[in-house]
């Protein structure tokens, strides 16, 4: 079986790039996955793989990076006129019935 050779990605398409790039995470998280597949499907030669590995790699840390600012984001909004963390417990009740 032949082996495909992945053209390379047009500039400024690097999934792995910092948020500023304008990607949703959801179109980051879809990129991680669908690079999961490839790897796992075994079809790709092992330096393809290798190459995929390193984009997932640094999907990883983009995606953890805006999971870990998104937390910070959260914390902020979340804590009390004294600065500590106010706990609040969420009722799913409350949206729906909005």
């Amino acid at each position: 079986m032949p082996t495909q050779r992945k053209a390379p990605a047009p500039a400024g398409t690097d999934p792995s790039a910092p948020a500023a790039d304008g990607a949703k995470f959801e179109d980051q998280l879809a990129a991680l996955e669908a690079i999961v597949e490839r790897i796992e499907s075994g079809e790709h030669s092992l330096e393809e793989s290798i190459a995929d590995f390193e984009q997932g790699v640094g999907l990883v840390r983009a995606l953890n990076r805006r999971l870990d600012e998104a937390e910070r984001r959260v914390e902020a909004l979340t804590r009390g006129a004294d600065g500590a963390l106010v706990s609040e417990a969420l009722d799913d009740d409350d949206e729906n019935s909005a």
